[in-house]
């Protein structure tokens, strides 16, 4: 427990979060290139939905990272409810608009994906309308939090809307399961074998994790930013503005 206590100093944090992103941000885009290069060019042509399905190596990883982000800052909201845990409230306001671009991202995506198949760019379908939601709540956070002028307290009220809001995270996972929608079901995350060849899923698993290390990366800089200027008053912060 000697490391939590260690990361709950925000002086701490502040040095080592700086070589922590490097080290996500390196293998990410490396990883990232990979799989989105090897989906859209190498992968083979699938049977039915001929080249418009390479869409997916970048719709996939991005509507993931919509579920992981506003998922993370829920739990980072508990915490920051319950334990007032200064770190928890920089993390979920830095993660905010990091996942309102992968939410936007996957939405666009999954409009150019939609238009081949479905011969339209939007439907109200029940996953399509339920991350529309999503990107709202994105945005309601970070609304909230630049509209209370105490950080804190808009922490707390951004910790409060995410905790409430991710009620919708299940319902946008199980939306194909649940309602009759345009979505297709699970291909990747299914139980049993995946209904794809390791030719074109294993770029897939390479965007995923390379987007995914994307996302620590940024979130992690955006909490750099966002604690040097809530403590821009403290001792240490206006040493890293001298020295700088």
């Amino acid at each position: 427990m000697l490391w939590l206590h260690r990361f709950g100093s925000l002086p701490y944090f502040y040095r080592v979060s700086r070589p922590i992103a490097i080290a996500l941000a390196v293998p990410g885009v490396l990883l990232a290139a990979y799989g989105v290069y090897g989906g859209l060019v190498n992968a083979p042509v699938d049977y039915q939905q001929g080249d418009a399905f390479r869409i997916l190596y970048i719709h996939v990883p991005s509507a993931w990272l919509s579920l992981f982000g506003y998922t993370s800052m829920a739990i980072a909201g508990v915490v920051a409810l319950v334990w007032r845990l200064k770190l928890a409230e920089i993390f979920l306001v830095a993660a905010a608009p990091v996942g309102a671009s992968f939410t936007f991202l996957a939405l666009v995506t999954g409009a150019i994906w939609g238009k081949p198949m479905w011969g339209t760019w939007w439907v109200w379908d029940a996953r399509l309308t339920s991350e529309l939601i999503l990107l709202f709540l994105y945005l309601g956070v970070i609304a909230l939090h630049n509209a209370i002028e105490s950080p804190r307290t808009a922490a707390r009220a951004c910790a409060l809307l995410s905790v409430v809001g991710v009620i919708n995270v299940p319902i946008i996972h199980y939306s194909v399961e649940w309602w009759n929608t345009l979505h297709q079901g699970p291909t990747v995350t299914r139980f049993g074998r995946p209904a794809m060849e390791m030719d074109m899923l294993w770029p897939l698993l390479c965007a995923a994790l390379g987007f995914t290390l994307m996302f620590g990366w940024l979130t992690l800089w955006n909490m750099r930013a966002q604690l040097l200027w809530r403590e821009r008053r403290s001792r240490w912060a206006k040493k890293v503005f001298s020295d700088a």
